[in-house]
């Protein structure tokens, strides 16, 4: 449990701390407030709550949890729904697979669909609860350019990123409806330079070519800086914004014919 804080800092909770978008959220925010490290990597945890006490003064609580299982996701609704001082909520945990769906492990797809889908609803539910009465604080939910743009090999990384956005904007709206002041934000970035694909066992130079890639400062910089100005969608880069604003202004069948030439037959995943 975080102590109180003698500065009164507020509290930021974010998953899938412990490397790239994640970690780079940690550490542009430990400056300014205590936080809530969640990830299954208590070692990478740990690393990282020392670094940021040392630098900043921050106090960090590490959560070690895989939010696919039902016991650890509950425990950190939990200790979300009962932070006093909680602020942010960061939805970023989340992985990618590669390959056609029907000769992929059904084992991956599901937890794929369990990460993204449903601890986003149960972590959203908890910070709502705890934040709407408040008046105060945000969520970002990390989504990702593939809720927009599709490929072969990425099915349920895009349905579910594609989920994320959508269900981001309904929070969005029904927040304005109770004219909350709680902000939500859908960040969708592009192909950026994390352990994601590292992960998933893919060559980055096979998915885009280098000006598509993002840093992971990059994606967060543009986050927070739209947080203040309490904008709803946020792509980083201009070449995605491009991508985006073209590609759902086109009709269906083009769409899909882009999608698939762009995809090429390729069986690689996609951030």
């Amino acid at each position: 449990m975080l102590p109180t804080s003698a500065s009164n800092r507020t509290v930021v909770a974010i998953t899938g701390a412990s490397s790239g978008i994640g970690a780079t959220f940690a550490r542009a925010l430990a400056p300014r407030h205590d936080l809530l490290l969640i990830a299954r990597r208590k070692d990478r945890l740990d690393q990282l709550a020392a670094e940021l006490s040392d630098a900043h003064g921050a106090a960090c609580e590490v959560l070690a949890a895989d939010l696919s299982q039902d016991g650890d996701l509950a425990r950190v609704a939990d200790r979300l729904r009962a932070e006093p001082r909680l602020e942010l909520l960061v939805n970023n945990a989340g992985y990618g697979a590669h390959g056609l769906f029907w000769e992929s492990a059904l084992e991956t797809q599901e937890e794929m669909h369990r990460l993204h889908v449903m601890a986003t609803v149960r972590l959203c539910h908890a910070a709502l609860a705890n934040l709407v009465p408040r008046n105060r604080g945000a969520v970002i939910n990390v989504a990702s350019v593939a809720a927009f743009v599709r490929r072969a090999g990425g099915t349920s990384y895009g349905a579910t990123k594609s989920w994320m956005a959508v269900f981001s904007e309904g929070l969005y709206l029904e927040l304005r409806q109770a004219k909350s002041p709680v902000v939500v934000q859908a960040l969708c970035p592009g192909f950026t330079y994390s352990e994601f694909h590292d992960t998933m066992g893919v060559e980055r130079a096979s998915l885009a070519p280098p000006a598509f890639w993002l840093s992971a400062e990059h994606v967060v910089a543009d986050s927070l800086a739209a947080l203040r100005t309490r904008k709803f969608l946020v792509v980083p880069g201009w070449r995605y914004r491009i991508v985006v604003a073209l590609l759902t202004k086109l009709p269906v069948g083009l769409r899909l014919a882009i999608e698939a030439r762009a995809t090429g037959g390729k069986r690689k995943g996609a951030r």
